[in-house]
């Protein structure tokens, strides 16, 4: 329906939350949180504020030294309310089998969380397509 939106991050040490340096999930919801915050500016000229997720789905495990790509569009616009999709791909992964350093770009990112979700812009703070 409307534009995409991309951000790409590293997963840092600082990141990991368990044991064998994996990322807890939170992080990719912190993620698509500000995937939202940027939608809902382009499309309201306000961030707005995230109502609910309706459906969370983890597919892969994240750790420390990935790089995340997450992604959101809005597919549903109503009065206040912004219906949004989300995704967060895999396409860097660290090789510590190989060294220290070593890192492979994933020719097929790895999908590890899909989430669709809520977010409102209450019509008093809308700003775009105004008059």
């Amino acid at each position: 329906m409307g534009e995409k939106v991309m951000i790409r991050v590293r997963m840092s040490l600082h990141d990991a939350h368990y044991g064998g340096n994996l990322v807890d999930g939170a992080k990719i919801l912190q993620l698509f949180g500000d995937v939202a915050t940027e939608l809902l500016i382009r499309h309201d000229g306000d961030e707005g504020l995230f109502k609910a997720y309706d459906d969370i789905e983890f597919i892969a495990p994240v750790y420390a030294g990935d790089y995340i790509e997450a992604t959101g569009e809005i597919v549903k616009v109503g009065n206040t309310s912004r219906k949004m999709v989300f995704e967060a791909r895999k396409v860097i992964a660290p090789r510590p089998d190989i060294s220290d350093s070593a890192a492979d770009y994933l020719e097929e990112p790895i999908v590890v969380c899909r989430a669709s979700g809520t977010c409102v812009v209450p019509k008093d703070k809308q700003r775009k397509g105004k008059k």
